[in-house]
Protein backbone atom coordinates (compact mmCIF):
# COMPACT_ATOMS: atom_id res chain seq x y z
CA UNK A 1 0.00 0.00 0.00
CA UNK A 2 1.32 3.38 -0.81
CA UNK A 3 1.75 5.40 2.06
CA UNK A 4 -1.34 8.43 2.88
CA UNK A 5 1.31 10.52 4.36
CA UNK A 6 1.03 14.11 2.75
CA UNK A 7 -1.61 12.78 0.43
CA UNK A 8 -4.76 15.17 1.27
CA UNK A 9 -8.28 13.06 1.70
CA UNK A 10 -10.54 13.49 -1.24
CA UNK A 11 -13.61 12.29 0.74
CA UNK A 12 -14.03 12.89 4.75
CA UNK A 13 -16.94 11.31 7.09
CA UNK A 14 -16.60 12.61 10.42
CA UNK A 15 -18.86 10.96 13.25
CA UNK A 16 -21.49 10.01 11.44
CA UNK A 17 -24.75 8.97 13.03
CA UNK A 18 -28.53 7.84 11.31
CA UNK A 19 -30.55 5.79 13.52
CA UNK A 20 -34.49 4.97 12.30
CA UNK A 21 -36.50 4.82 14.90
CA UNK A 22 -34.60 1.87 17.99
CA UNK A 23 -32.19 0.54 14.76
CA UNK A 24 -29.39 2.71 15.30
CA UNK A 25 -27.40 1.82 11.72
CA UNK A 26 -24.46 3.90 11.70
CA UNK A 27 -23.13 5.06 15.33
CA UNK A 28 -20.33 7.79 14.52
CA UNK A 29 -18.88 6.21 11.33
CA UNK A 30 -15.94 7.88 10.33
CA UNK A 31 -13.13 7.57 7.56
CA UNK A 32 -10.95 9.07 4.99
CA UNK A 33 -10.78 8.52 0.87
CA UNK A 34 -7.12 9.78 -0.03
CA UNK A 35 -6.03 10.75 -3.77
CA UNK A 36 -6.05 8.09 -6.17
CA UNK A 37 -6.41 5.17 -3.80
CA UNK A 38 -8.46 2.17 -3.65
CA UNK A 39 -10.53 1.93 -0.54
CA UNK A 40 -12.64 -1.49 0.43
CA UNK A 41 -15.61 -1.06 2.69
CA UNK A 42 -16.23 -4.60 3.57
CA UNK A 43 -19.50 -5.06 6.32
CA UNK A 44 -21.92 -7.64 6.51
CA UNK A 45 -25.94 -7.34 5.78
CA UNK A 46 -27.84 -4.42 7.64
CA UNK A 47 -24.70 -3.12 8.83
CA UNK A 48 -25.02 0.19 7.33
CA UNK A 49 -23.25 0.39 4.32
CA UNK A 50 -25.74 1.08 1.99
CA UNK A 51 -27.04 3.88 4.50
CA UNK A 52 -23.48 5.05 4.10
CA UNK A 53 -24.21 5.53 0.45
CA UNK A 54 -26.98 7.29 0.28
CA UNK A 55 -25.80 9.70 3.07
CA UNK A 56 -22.60 10.39 1.22
CA UNK A 57 -24.48 11.35 -2.09
CA UNK A 58 -26.93 12.89 -0.95
CA UNK A 59 -29.86 11.30 -0.76
CA UNK A 60 -30.46 10.88 2.91
CA UNK A 61 -29.79 12.95 5.52
CA UNK A 62 -27.56 11.99 8.75
CA UNK A 63 -28.80 12.33 12.46
CA UNK A 64 -25.41 14.34 13.12
CA UNK A 65 -21.84 14.06 11.87
CA UNK A 66 -20.16 15.39 8.47
CA UNK A 67 -19.21 14.17 4.90
CA UNK A 68 -16.71 16.69 3.02
CA UNK A 69 -16.29 16.19 -0.60
CA UNK A 70 -13.24 17.75 -2.41
CA UNK A 71 -13.31 20.31 1.06
CA UNK A 72 -16.82 21.03 0.78
CA UNK A 73 -19.42 19.89 3.49
CA UNK A 74 -22.25 18.68 2.37
CA UNK A 75 -24.59 20.35 4.75
CA UNK A 76 -23.72 23.92 3.49
CA UNK A 77 -24.20 23.06 -0.25
CA UNK A 78 -27.86 24.40 -2.02
CA UNK A 79 -29.23 21.76 -3.77
CA UNK A 80 -27.90 23.64 -7.51
CA UNK A 81 -24.12 22.67 -5.49
CA UNK A 82 -25.16 19.88 -4.23
CA UNK A 83 -26.03 19.02 -8.33
CA UNK A 84 -22.85 20.13 -9.58
CA UNK A 85 -20.83 18.20 -7.23
CA UNK A 86 -22.55 14.85 -7.75
CA UNK A 87 -20.59 15.30 -11.51
CA UNK A 88 -17.71 14.81 -9.37
CA UNK A 89 -18.85 11.23 -8.37
CA UNK A 90 -19.05 8.62 -10.79
CA UNK A 91 -21.12 5.74 -9.51
CA UNK A 92 -21.38 2.06 -10.41
CA UNK A 93 -24.92 1.07 -8.98
CA UNK A 94 -25.22 -3.36 -7.84
CA UNK A 95 -26.75 -4.76 -10.59
CA UNK A 96 -25.00 -2.33 -12.91
CA UNK A 97 -29.08 -1.00 -13.22
CA UNK A 98 -28.78 0.45 -16.78
CA UNK A 99 -32.06 2.00 -18.36
CA UNK A 100 -33.83 -0.71 -21.02
CA UNK A 101 -35.44 1.11 -22.93
CA UNK A 102 -32.51 2.60 -23.98
CA UNK A 103 -29.23 1.62 -26.09
CA UNK A 104 -25.83 1.43 -24.92
CA UNK A 105 -25.61 5.00 -26.41
CA UNK A 106 -27.92 6.36 -24.74
CA UNK A 107 -27.46 5.26 -21.37
CA UNK A 108 -23.81 6.77 -22.17
CA UNK A 109 -25.33 9.98 -23.77
CA UNK A 110 -27.70 10.42 -20.26
CA UNK A 111 -25.57 11.97 -17.92
CA UNK A 112 -24.08 13.99 -20.34
CA UNK A 113 -28.11 15.46 -20.98
CA UNK A 114 -27.42 18.87 -18.86
CA UNK A 115 -23.98 19.41 -20.58
CA UNK A 116 -23.37 21.67 -23.38
CA UNK A 117 -21.37 19.40 -25.61
CA UNK A 118 -21.73 19.87 -29.51
CA UNK A 119 -22.68 16.20 -31.91
CA UNK A 120 -19.82 15.26 -32.95
CA UNK A 121 -17.29 15.89 -29.18
CA UNK A 122 -20.43 13.82 -27.76
CA UNK A 123 -20.00 10.94 -30.17
CA UNK A 124 -16.49 11.19 -29.75
CA UNK A 125 -16.62 10.96 -26.10
CA UNK A 126 -19.44 8.26 -25.46
CA UNK A 127 -17.27 5.98 -28.34
CA UNK A 128 -13.53 6.93 -26.72
CA UNK A 129 -15.59 5.66 -22.87
CA UNK A 130 -16.61 2.95 -24.92
CA UNK A 131 -13.13 1.57 -26.04
CA UNK A 132 -11.65 1.91 -22.35
CA UNK A 133 -13.76 -0.65 -21.31
CA UNK A 134 -13.29 -2.53 -24.42
CA UNK A 135 -17.04 -2.18 -25.78
CA UNK A 136 -16.65 0.18 -28.35
CA UNK A 137 -18.73 -2.55 -30.92
CA UNK A 138 -21.73 -3.00 -28.66
CA UNK A 139 -22.88 0.92 -29.19
CA UNK A 140 -26.21 0.44 -30.65
CA UNK A 141 -27.46 -2.55 -28.74
CA UNK A 142 -29.70 -2.59 -25.87
CA UNK A 143 -29.19 -3.90 -22.49
CA UNK A 144 -31.55 -6.90 -23.29
CA UNK A 145 -28.71 -8.09 -25.97
CA UNK A 146 -25.66 -8.03 -23.33
CA UNK A 147 -24.29 -10.45 -21.03
CA UNK A 148 -24.02 -9.60 -17.37
CA UNK A 149 -20.33 -8.84 -17.69
CA UNK A 150 -20.82 -6.74 -20.38
CA UNK A 151 -23.79 -4.72 -18.49
CA UNK A 152 -21.46 -4.00 -15.73
CA UNK A 153 -18.50 -2.44 -17.92
CA UNK A 154 -21.18 -0.68 -20.11
CA UNK A 155 -22.63 0.86 -16.43
CA UNK A 156 -18.59 1.28 -15.63
CA UNK A 157 -18.61 3.49 -18.59
CA UNK A 158 -21.41 5.49 -17.52
CA UNK A 159 -19.98 5.89 -14.63
CA UNK A 160 -16.79 7.76 -16.28
CA UNK A 161 -18.27 9.68 -18.89
CA UNK A 162 -18.05 12.83 -16.74
CA UNK A 163 -14.53 11.82 -15.83
CA UNK A 164 -15.50 12.13 -12.24
CA UNK A 165 -12.68 12.30 -9.32
CA UNK A 166 -14.27 9.94 -7.15
CA UNK A 167 -16.17 6.72 -8.32
CA UNK A 168 -18.54 4.33 -5.48
CA UNK A 169 -18.78 0.85 -6.46
CA UNK A 170 -21.64 -0.77 -5.15
CA UNK A 171 -20.64 -4.77 -5.13
CA UNK A 172 -19.19 -4.52 -8.32
CA UNK A 173 -18.69 -8.42 -8.98
CA UNK A 174 -21.77 -9.67 -7.47
CA UNK A 175 -23.59 -11.64 -9.88
CA UNK A 176 -20.86 -12.67 -11.86
CA UNK A 177 -19.16 -15.78 -12.37
CA UNK A 178 -15.68 -16.03 -11.16
CA UNK A 179 -13.91 -16.06 -14.65
CA UNK A 180 -16.18 -12.32 -15.12
CA UNK A 181 -15.87 -11.15 -11.55
CA UNK A 182 -11.71 -11.03 -12.57
CA UNK A 183 -12.35 -9.40 -15.30
CA UNK A 184 -14.10 -6.55 -14.24
CA UNK A 185 -11.62 -6.39 -11.14
CA UNK A 186 -8.52 -6.22 -13.24
CA UNK A 187 -10.73 -3.45 -15.26
CA UNK A 188 -11.51 -1.44 -12.19
CA UNK A 189 -7.58 -1.32 -11.21
CA UNK A 190 -6.54 -0.34 -14.98
CA UNK A 191 -9.14 2.79 -14.83
CA UNK A 192 -7.35 3.82 -11.30
CA UNK A 193 -4.31 3.87 -13.40
CA UNK A 194 -5.91 5.91 -16.75
CA UNK A 195 -7.88 8.41 -15.03
CA UNK A 196 -6.15 8.29 -11.77
CA UNK A 197 -9.36 8.17 -9.93
CA UNK A 198 -10.22 7.75 -6.13
CA UNK A 199 -12.01 4.92 -5.61
CA UNK A 200 -14.50 3.84 -2.54
CA UNK A 201 -15.61 -0.03 -3.44
CA UNK A 202 -18.65 -2.15 -1.04
CA UNK A 203 -18.04 -5.33 -1.44
CA UNK A 204 -18.74 -8.83 0.28
CA UNK A 205 -16.04 -10.42 -1.82
CA UNK A 206 -13.02 -11.20 0.04
CA UNK A 207 -10.81 -11.99 -3.33
CA UNK A 208 -12.36 -8.71 -4.92
CA UNK A 209 -10.49 -6.41 -1.45
CA UNK A 210 -7.35 -8.54 -1.70
CA UNK A 211 -6.55 -7.67 -5.79
CA UNK A 212 -8.35 -4.41 -5.28
CA UNK A 213 -8.04 -3.04 -2.19
CA UNK A 214 -5.16 0.16 -1.08
CA UNK A 215 -6.24 0.20 1.98
CA UNK A 216 -9.73 -1.64 3.76
CA UNK A 217 -12.30 -0.74 6.46
CA UNK A 218 -14.73 -3.12 8.66
CA UNK A 219 -17.91 -1.95 8.95
CA UNK A 220 -19.07 -3.27 12.25
CA UNK A 221 -21.18 -1.58 14.83
CA UNK A 222 -22.16 0.98 13.07
CA UNK A 223 -18.03 2.02 13.49
CA UNK A 224 -15.26 1.87 11.73
CA UNK A 225 -14.29 -1.44 13.66
CA UNK A 226 -10.96 -2.10 11.67
CA UNK A 227 -8.97 -0.38 9.02
CA UNK A 228 -5.68 -1.46 7.22
CA UNK A 229 -4.41 -3.02 3.93
CA UNK A 230 -5.52 -6.60 3.47
CA UNK A 231 -2.38 -8.39 4.80
CA UNK A 232 -2.41 -6.54 8.13
CA UNK A 233 -6.04 -7.20 8.65
CA UNK A 234 -5.64 -11.00 8.01
CA UNK A 235 -3.07 -10.96 10.59
CA UNK A 236 -5.49 -9.43 13.05
CA UNK A 237 -6.44 -11.94 15.55
CA UNK A 238 -9.67 -10.35 16.96
CA UNK A 239 -12.68 -12.40 16.32
CA UNK A 240 -15.16 -10.32 14.08
CA UNK A 241 -12.39 -9.27 11.95
CA UNK A 242 -11.37 -12.42 11.14
CA UNK A 243 -15.01 -13.61 10.22
CA UNK A 244 -14.46 -11.93 7.12
CA UNK A 245 -11.96 -14.33 6.43
CA UNK A 246 -13.57 -16.94 6.75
Amino acid sequence: MKTTKNIKPVLKIKDLKKSFGDNHVLNGFSMELFEGENLVIMGKSGSGKSVMIKCLVGLMQPDSGFIEIEGRNLTDLKQQELNILRTEIGFLFQGSALYDSMTVRENLEFPLRKQKINAIDLENLVVETLDSVGLKSAIDLMPEELSGGMKRRVALARALILKPKIIIYDEPTTGLDPITAKEIIELMKDIQLKYRTSSLIITHDIDCARVISNRMILLIDGINYAEGTFNELLANKDKKIQAFFK
